[in-house]
């Protein structure tokens, strides 16, 4: 069995020493053996679980890599595979987020306003995230005589704009578009439409690099004889 150096790993993935550490220390790569003067070694094996760490985790993030490598280590590929198909699906609900907004655009009603009981039934958003959003200024409410909190139609669609974060992997994209969406001024229509074009590019971005990922993730079924 061929015997590999961190170093060679970490200079072929442009990634440091320590990050393989990390990833070992997270328990998503098996454990290397050691030498008698303690050194890690690694194999071919590690290096395909290396590999589709850093393919899988811009298009899926560190946590869902985490959790369909660890069930690879164990041999359940299809457990594995369902993990990255949930994924995937949110991937999908966040396109129709997208035109669910752009038809919203086309369409505002400028009269039309919710409370926030009504947009979290509508969003499937906690009232207590819309809260926190407010809070934070990402969104903005009116005070009806009843003393509810009312949203209106174009506050309606700069929540959705933030529900599309909370599938999204971290990122200084994410950043930059919440700091967009707060600073979208009331009724700035082509504002809006800017954001939803800057979506539609981010999660076609994101669906290539989910693509890419699940190549490396077939290279390490077959490297592991589960394919």
């Amino acid at each position: 069995m061929k015997k590999i150096r961190p170093i060679d790993i970490a200079e072929k993935l442009n990634i440091s020493t320590s990050t393989l550490r990390s990833y070992e220390e997270r328990g998503i790569v098996p454990k290397p053996k050691r030498s008698s003067t303690g050194y890690r070694i690694y194999t071919e094996e590690h290096v395909a679980y290396f590999e589709c760490i850093v393919a899988m985790s811009p298009g899926f993030g560190m946590d869902i890599t985490s959790a369909a490598l660890k069930k690879m280590q164990r041999n359940e590929l299809d457990a594995a595979l369902w993990i990255i198909n949930k994924a995937q699906v949110a991937n999908y609900e966040d396109k129709m987020i997208i035109e669910q907004v752009h038809k919203h655009l086309e369409s505002l009603n400028y009269q039309h306003s919710m409370t926030t009981g009504e947009v979290s039934l509508q969003t499937n958003i906690p009232t207590s995230t819309l809260r926190y959003w407010e809070k934070k200024g990402y969104v903005h409410s009116k005070r009806g005589e009843n003393n509810y909190r009312y949203f209106n139609s174009y506050q309606f669609i700069k929540i959705l704009f933030m529900k599309l974060t909370q599938n999204a992997v971290y990122s200084f994209e994410i950043l930059q578009l919440k700091k967009r969406v707060r600073n979208l001024e009331e009724y700035d229509i082509q504002g809006a439409r800017s954001i939803v074009e800057e979506c539609r590019q981010y999660l076609n971005k994101r669906n290539q690099e989910q693509l890419h990922g699940l190549s490396f993730l077939y290279r390490l079924c077959v490297k592991l004889g589960l394919k």
